[in-house]
């Protein structure tokens, strides 16, 4: 059977925005959108309060969003994909070191001989 949940726990749904974009599980979304629609509200009335243009405001808002939002997915996305890469490093050194370690192709114990020598 598989993993009953219990019974005072509520069930989690997760939040799709217009359908499509899982807010959860898509890493870089949740600040993405939320920095976005900041940038939204800031631009858009900022736009207004300097020239009173109500539609025009809402065009600056809009366009706001989308600027906000994708340069926050960008800089988000990019950092995320670069950690996951010293992550691997990390991980392939660490297993590198296990896997070495005592052997006659362990380059510490090389320098450490050369240096006794």
């Amino acid at each position: 059977m598989a993993a009953a949940r219990e019974p005072h726990e509520p069930e989690k749904k997760s939040f799709k925005l217009l359908g499509i974009l899982d807010v959860e599980n898509i890493p870089c979304a949740r600040e993405s959108i939320l920095y976005g629609s900041l940038g939204s509200v800031v631009a858009g009335l900022g736009h207004f309060l300097v020239t009173s243009r109500i539609r025009r405001s809402c065009d600056v808002g809009v366009g706001g969003f989308m600027l906000v939002t994708l340069g926050c997915w960008f800089h988000c996305r990019y950092n995320f994909a670069k950690q996951r890469i010293q992550e691997r490093i990390a991980r392939e050194g660490i297993k590198n070191k296990i896997l070495y370690e005592s052997t006659h192709l362990d380059p510490e114990r090389k320098t450490a001989s050369s240096n006794s020598s």
